[in-house]
């Protein structure tokens, strides 16, 4: 088993990295969650998962969410899978470990694969600038020969060539959390991107409403432009503001990779240049907290709140401090725990129709909701260490080198 441990702060300190790092090292307490993979004890059991199955036809070339307009949607719960009758290998390409939504993606996974027996190796690209290095990292999968392959695209269009081919050499490739529009996908497992805009921006309405505010600029910090997700985000938040019941500007929109340090200085960019007339900041797992300590600098704290597009560990401990005030969830853990049960279902040849899509229903959660929230759907546990390869003690098939 290879543990992959981050590095907390680089050294020496610019004035965003001390802000990052602060970010990262003081979120305050987090819910407790179950035990994780790192526990011996750890026995990996989770209830249902509420999901939406969309079953072909659907839109060619489309993403998630057209699937969802176009194709037969089943209201469905997604039960555990049996355990695998022999230990398949399963390739996950993730775009990178930087953030805690990833860490918790990872642990659903490794979580998953421990209950269920099979073998995996989780192949990580450097972020949402290198589309290269993963493209790379579905090379070196295909070679490997692996049962099986899910990657998180780094884009909705980029990726496509990539996955056709290693469909035409009869490996099954699947998509987690992150969006394409390839038709060579066996299964895709994600949420309603376009809701996670649309929810944020609602409880944004809502919460305006409630300060009796006539007009109301906001901000976005969505992530990299060119990814799925990020396109979800923004199309839902511009579907959001044009029906709202009040009048809402989006005042700017500022993208790049959900790095912290980055996220940190487009954040201050965009105070600079907006702060005083902004009513509130929407932001990605990697974005809305890194815009805190650039609201506190510039002493708008008071004026203007931030609402993330998503939950992690972090945001969780954000919003019980209130210095975020809501965040959707598409459920991060619930994804992974989804699309490796989905991989081994279809490789055991379970299921008698497989679905296109299987979008994991969003949840909600600020201060009113917290302290009844189920985040082990969401999160890791706290303390818990990535693993980038796991395979049963049974088999006797080597994980693939993934240390290049």
């Amino acid at each position: 088993m290879k543990i992959a441990r981050a590095a907390i702060c680089p050294s020496p300190f610019s004035f965003f990295q001390m802000l990052a790092c602060a970010l990262v090292l003081n979120t305050g307490a987090a819910p407790a969650s179950a035990a994780s993979p790192n526990d011996p004890s750890f026995e990996g059991k989770f209830d249902p998962v509420p999901v939406y199955s969309i079953f072909r036809p659907v839109k060619p070339q489309g993403s998630a969410d057209d699937a969802l307009a176009s194709g037969r949607v089943v209201n469905d719960r997604y039960t555990m899978a049996a355990r695998a009758s022999k230990p398949w290998r399963i390739a996950f390409l993730f775009p990178h470990l930087k953030d805690p939504y990833w860490v918790g993606c990872n642990y659903g996974v490794m979580s998953e694969a421990k209950r269920l027996g099979v073998a995996v190796d989780i192949l990580v690209a450097d972020g949402y600038d290198d589309l290269v290095g993963q493209l790379r990292k579905m090379d070196e999968a295909v070679a490997a020969k692996y049962d099986a392959i899910v990657i998180s695209p780094l884009s909705l269009t980029a990726n496509n060539s990539s996955i056709a081919g290693a469909h035409a050499r009869g490996i099954p490739i699947f998509e987690l959390a992150n969006d394409s529009t390839s038709d060579d996908l066996t299964i895709k497992v994600t949420t309603s991107l376009k809701s996670m805009g649309v929810d944020a921006t609602k409880w944004l309405i809502r919460d305006a409403q409630k300060r009796g505010l006539k007009t109301v600029n906001i901000a976005l910090l969505p992530g990299p432009a060119d990814a799925g997700w990020v396109k979800g985000e923004v199309e839902g938040t511009r579907e959001a503001v044009a029906k709202a019941a009040i009048k809402i500007n989006i005042v700017d929109i500022k993208y790049g990779d959900s790095d912290r340090i980055g996220q940190s200085q487009l954040a201050a960019q965009l105070l600079a240049e907006h702060g005083k007339s902004l009513d509130y900041i929407l932001g990605c797992t990697g974005c809305a907290p890194a815009a805190i300590f650039p609201v506190k600098e510039a002493g708008l704290s008071g004026k203007i709140k931030i609402i993330a597009y998503d939950l992690t560990r972090e945001i969780a401990g954000l919003i019980r401090k209130g210095e975020i005030v809501a965040s959707v969830d598409t459920k991060g853990v619930s994804q992974a725990r989804v699309a490796i049960g989905a991989v081994v279902n279809f490789l055991e040849k379970r299921s008698k129709e497989v679905p296109h899509t299987i979008l994991i229903k969003l949840g909600l959660v600020d201060q009113s909701t917290y302290s009844a929230y189920k985040f082990d759907t969401s999160t890791a546990p706290e303390g818990y260490v990535p693993i980038l390869s796991y395979a049963p003690e049974d088999s006797l098939m080597p994980a693939a080198d993934v240390s290049k």
